[in-house]
């Protein structure tokens, strides 16, 4: 009898377990480098860790107007880094784009901002022909243009993406097929392939954990 109590609590105490892990909430890892930060707070040493953020930004979208941080301010966007002449992965990518904003583009909290890296072709006016052949209207997707060595830093330095000029490539440019998940404080919150079905649906999968951990 008394194998069978115990028995019988192990179960219950590894069944609790079980379901105490299924109801805590998933939450994405936070990208990119970290400092570990020490200070003293009302006497007592303490550690914090300093998580690479997006900076301050200015660009001009496909209206001519100019978009800031202040507009993805309390939102979680995805971003991305094509240019409109693209013959490789930018289609691919924009198809699979859509499919993101289809999904969410009558949410407030959430946002697609969209770089080129061929801003001397892809004026505010060739970006919004772009916008309109693809279906996107409004601004919850933003298709940005700006000085060229800005879009490449905010790329490469803050985004953890390829982004840049090179001849020896097809159409002149080199950049990353990744879609990059931001939060609402500006931490890269996940990575994605935006050339395949897969990295797609996990990133649509993976906003709303993102969204949820602000409920």
């Amino acid at each position: 009898m008394k194998k069978i109590l115990n028995g019988s609590l192990t179960l219950l105490v590894m069944l609790v377990a079980i379901l105490g892990c299924d109801n805590e909430p998933k939450r994405l890892p936070i990208l990119g480098e970290r400092d570990a930060v020490t200070k003293e707070v009302d006497g007592k040493v303490v550690t914090d860790t300093i998580y690479n953020t997006i900076p301050d930004f200015a660009f001009v979208n496909q209206n001519g107007d100019t978009v800031t941080q202040r507009d993805v301010a309390g939102k979680i966007y995805v971003t991305d880094f094509f240019f409109t002449s693209c013959p490789t992965i930018c289609p691919v990518m924009k198809r699979q784009m859509i499919k993101v904003y289809d999904e969410y583009k009558d949410n407030p909290d959430f946002m697609i901002l969209s770089h080129s890296i061929d801003p001397d072709h892809d004026t505010p006016e060739v970006l919004n022909k772009y916008a309109s052949d693809l279906g996107v209207e409004g601004t919850q997707w933003e298709f940005l243009t700006g000085p060229k060595e800005k879009i490449y830093d905010i790329g490469q330095g803050h985004y953890l993406v390829t982004a840049k000029e090179d001849e020896a490539a097809e159409g002149g440019y080199i950049h990353s097929g990744a879609f990059v998940l931001v939060d609402k404080d500006r931490r890269v919150r996940g990575m994605y392939d935006g050339t395949s079905e897969e990295g797609t649906e996990k990133l649509i999968q993976d906003i709303k954990v993102l969204l949820a951990e602000y409920e």
